[in-house]
């Protein structure tokens, strides 16, 4: 079940061992060159392809701040509007290409009072590790004020 951004994760209803729902990502051609626009990223692996290919890649290839990107979203996605990430960090281990199938995973690992632990993964469609990531989030409980 996909949980929309409408909905909320409470920290009371939290646990260690909770999933997140997958969030799968098909990155375009034209959604890495609007990534490279808005991040004013020059590098032009990341948008032309004949250029990619003079360094030795296929095609283009998915910006490494994108495959962060997609971490948080999988976080923020599952945990709701209330909720605030308090910290993020990943790792690019291998890249990818437009036509590749992200999938992003993750589990929660530790619980301290609202505070939730989260370990995340993003595989390709090979189940390659693209990027491992790790955030903590605050959740909201039941009854607080907004």
């Amino acid at each position: 079940m996909m949980q929309s951004r409408e909905q909320q994760v409470w920290a009371d209803d939290v646990a260690v061992g909770t999933a997140l729902p997958a969030l799968v990502k098909e990155p375009t051609p034209v959604q890495l060159f609007r990534f490279s626009a808005v991040t004013w990223n020059p590098h032009r692996i990341h948008f032309d392809q004949a250029y990619a290919q003079t360094e030795g890649y296929e095609q283009v290839l998915v910006q490494s701040h994108l495959h962060g990107a997609f971490l948080i979203q999988a976080v923020m996605d599952w945990a709701g509007p209330q909720a605030r990430l308090l910290t993020f960090r990943w790792q690019n281990r291998y890249l990818s290409m437009p036509g590749d199938v992200l999938t992003v995973s993750g589990a929660v690992t530790e619980m301290d009072d609202d505070v939730a632990t989260i370990e995340l993964r993003e595989e390709n469609q090979d189940g390659r590790l693209c990027a491992p990531g790790w955030a903590c989030v605050r959740l909201p409980r039941r009854g607080d004020p907004t």
